[in-house]
């Protein structure tokens, strides 16, 4: 967490460093347009004795063209393109290569894959499901729910003219860091045109590749950190990362070994290198208060902070609300704390720990009982409850308005 005037100082101003240009100019070095063609997802060409992708041959077919929106209608996306479209830039000639070059690696062991293996469990019970259909079709909630789905993409679909870097974390494990990080950037990837990263800055055999549905990882975040140049093109780019679906990216921390470092220096340098290419990077964070977790809170727009929604869970994160009173104003009035619910029936009074969490000056939004959320494994949208969809966007709208109100100090 920052502390106002000390490391955090210094971590601010070497990512100062590469700030945006003035508002409405679009940021980082030409991008490809939103609509990314399909050779991008392909590993990338590794030379004799090198890493990095070969030539990427741009511009390319495709380049300048919209994707279809995969959420409604379309939308104003967050860059400006017209330049490229009337002039590309030069491609990119790789310089040095990296020594060591990773290997694939699945994200589960072969041999647990089978014994790990189930049928997604639905969200909710099939009686829950026909219920909420039948009040549907009875009553006039239809059409308040349009109502509400139009008001969040709205706030979703906001243009941005520099990424949005977006922090998730917590003070403790199991408090669902990872399935809160992957509702978030599977909404954001959903609604927005422009790219998604989701980036791991969690090397403890973090589960946010399996949560993602990821099949296999081989770069990661420390990697990364020396590699992508200013003037790499994103296609270039995406030859490193893992691709999901509806345009969005993964960066994972390790490849599921022990033993994996992060430090503060190699996260910042990843960061600064990526965050010209994505309209939105959401970032899961070690628990606190673990440096590159306290490093990323401190540079990010927006910070997320995920408790289980147990007496022990409210009564630390409210501890922890209070410490941060005393910091810089802006890091508790950027901060949503989610309380996920571990059990379908917890005895709480959750509107009451609501209000006293709000009391702090943090944002907070719960996460209801999900039975696929709650057995594990890759995350299917199609398969969440409907509660559970409807908190995911508020949840997403709320911290993405934060990032655009609220400016890095």
């Amino acid at each position: 967490m920052p502390n106002g005037d000390g490391w955090q100082g210094d971590v601010l101003r070497d990512l100062r460093g590469g700030a945006p240009g003035p508002a409405g100019q679009a940021y980082g070095a030409p991008a490809p347009g939103p609509g990314l063609p399909a050779q991008s997802a392909q590993a990338p060409n590794v030379a004799h004795g090198g890493g990095e992708p070969r030539q990427a041959g741009y511009p390319y077919p495709g380049q300048g063209q919209q994707a279809g929106h995969q959420g409604g209608g379309p939308q104003q996306a967050g860059y400006q393109y017209q330049e490229q479209k009337q002039q590309a830039p030069a491609a990119y000639i790789p310089g040095s290569q990296p020594h060591n070059v990773p290997g694939s690696r699945p994200v589960v062991d072969e041999g647990l894959a089978s014994a790990v293996r189930r049928k997604p469990q639905h969200g909710e019970s099939f009686a829950a499901r026909a219920a909420r259909a039948l009040r549907r079709t009875l009553s006039s909630s239809a059409a308040r729910e349009v109502a509400e789905i139009t008001r969040t993409a709205q706030m979703l679909q906001q243009p941005v003219t520099t990424g949005r870097q977006i922090a998730v974390t917590s003070i403790r494990g199991g408090s669902g860091k990872s399935t809160v990080a992957t509702l978030l950037g599977t909404t954001y990837a959903h609604y927005r045109q422009d790219p998604v990263l989701f980036l791991e800055a969690d090397p403890a055999l973090g589960s946010l590749p399996l949560r993602l549905g990821a099949k296999s990882c081989r770069w990661t975040t420390s990697d990364i950190a020396d590699i992508v140049k200013p003037d790499m093109s994103l296609l270039d780019v995406t030859g490193y990362l893992v691709q999901l679906p509806n345009n969005a990216w993964l960066l994972p921390a390790s490849q599921g070994q022990i033993g994996v470092m992060l430090d503060s220096r190699a996260y910042e340098r990843a960061v600064v290198a990526l965050r010209r290419y994505f309209g939105v990077m959401v970032i899961d964070c070690e628990t606190l208060p673990a440096e590159v977790g306290r490093v990323a809170l401190a540079a990010a727009h927006s910070r997320v902070l995920t408790t289980p929604a147990t007496p022990e869970g409210i009564s630390s994160t409210y501890s922890v609300l209070q410490w941060m009173q005393g910091l810089p104003r802006h890091v508790i009035a950027g901060t949503v704390v989610v309380l996920t619910e571990l059990v379908p029936h917890s005895g709480l009074d959750l509107d009451e720990a609501v209000q006293k969490i709000k009391s702090t000056g943090a944002s907070v939004q719960v996460l209801p009982y999900d039975r696929h959320l709650a057995s594990g494994g890759p995350v299917h949208t199609q398969l969440l409850a409907h509660p559970t969809r409807e908190a995911a966007a508020r949840l997403a709208a709320d911290v993405f308005q934060l990032s655009l109100s609220q400016q890095r100090h």
